[in-house]
């Protein structure tokens, strides 16, 4: 007599029996372990809300925490290009932070939001 596969089966999956005589299977994901920051959480609410179906798919193929590793890691350094990149444009020295502190800070921390703004925009809002 002939036993007929699940698809599951078929498709590489086995079970193992349960201390209660059911059969349960063998599910392991193969993800990295989470390690992304605000960036990756900011893409993580963005796919669930706006992108469900992509969501589902990285989900379902085990690559969700690998490519919000991903995304929080790019989106970092891409700030820090940015941002040195926009100090640099605009005149921000170590000269102004050795004269006003204050001014520095200020002018720095305009000068990340707006990098922040337009790398979210590149890579968590696609």
């Amino acid at each position: 007599m002939e036993t007929k596969q699940t698809i599951f089966e078929r498709m590489g999956g086995t079970y193992t029996l349960g201390e209660d005589g059911i059969y349960y299977p063998d599910l392991v994901l193969g993800e990295d372990a989470p390690r992304y920051g605000k960036y990756g959480g900011m893409r993580k609410r963005y796919l669930q809300q706006h992108k469900p179906t992509l969501y589902a798919q990285l989900v379902l193929e085990g690559k969700l925490v690998a490519h919000l590793n991903g995304v929080d890691d790019t989106c970092n350094e891409r700030i820090e290009q940015v941002t040195d990149a926009m100090a640099e444009t605009e005149g921000i020295t170590e000269a102004l932070k050795a004269s006003d502190q204050m001014e520095w800070v200020r002018q720095m921390n305009n000068i990340r939001t707006r990098a922040e703004d337009v790398v979210c925009h590149e890579l968590i809002y696609e």
